[in-house]
């Protein structure tokens, strides 16, 4: 006999978190525990930035966050520096049916002059591997297809203090975190963008920026917009 109408659980979002270049999970582990203290599920992928190409990142993490995808409701992605790239390939390639709103954390969209000045020097090809070398603000045809239009929620959050003072004095011109400039992070179709007074390498652990990324896959917006 029936006791009532039948009840479903719910899914819960997802957020899939991507750590930048010469970086590991970790780094994120902070993020994470914000989310996941809001009811999120995560996924916090681990996955070899500096020994491939942008393309080849994407499929390697792409079956771990497909096989994610399926158990939440809506797949939201929270990145930092190169991680943005390799959202935005996995979503151009492979883009999620479920495929919620996107935060990325200093992000270089249109490249970094850094990447200008010292791709072609053998220790940056080494540190930083074939993901590095594809960091030039001039893009090539195959990578601007591979990295496709925005059509999706993105919030950009940058930074604008540095611990790499020689780079950000002789080759980043204008407000930068010492990797990319503030400017550089923007991207044609994004919903929103930020900037914060906070360095590229700490960013993902400061308290303001991880309650704008709450706010803005929560809302699709950041919190200062809803003033």
């Amino acid at each position: 006999m029936s006791l009532g109408p039948e009840t479903h659980t719910l899914q819960p979002d997802g957020v899939v978190l991507l750590h930048g270049t010469a970086r590991r999970a970790s780094s994120m582990r902070k993020m994470e525990r914000a989310f996941r203290s809001r009811d999120y599920a995560t996924l916090n992928i681990d996955y070899p930035a500096r020994q491939a190409a942008l393309g080849v990142l994407a499929e390697i993490v792409r079956r771990e966050i497909e096989a994610f995808s399926s158990s939440v409701g809506r797949l939201h992605f929270v990145t930092h520096s190169m991680g943005g790239l390799v959202a935005r390939a996995l979503i151009t390639r492979h883009r999620p049916r479920n495929l919620g709103r996107v935060v990325m954390l200093a992000p270089p969209n249109g490249g970094s002059e850094v990447a200008d000045a010292l791709h072609r020097l053998r220790l940056y090809r080494r540190f930083f591997g074939p993901s590095g070398a594809q960091l030039v603000t001039r893009r090539s045809e195959q990578l601007t297809r591979l990295l496709g239009p925005v059509d999706y929620p993105l919030g950009v959050i940058a930074a604008d203090r540095s611990l790499y003072l020689l780079e950000s004095w002789l080759l980043l011109p204008g407000p930068n975190d010492g990797r990319v400039t503030v400017a550089r992070t923007r991207v044609p179709g994004m919903s929103a963008h930020l900037t914060l007074h906070t360095t590229h390498v700490t960013m993902m652990w400061n308290r303001r920026v991880i309650r704008e990324a709450l706010h803005f896959v929560k809302e699709g917006r950041f919190e200062c917009d809803a003033r």
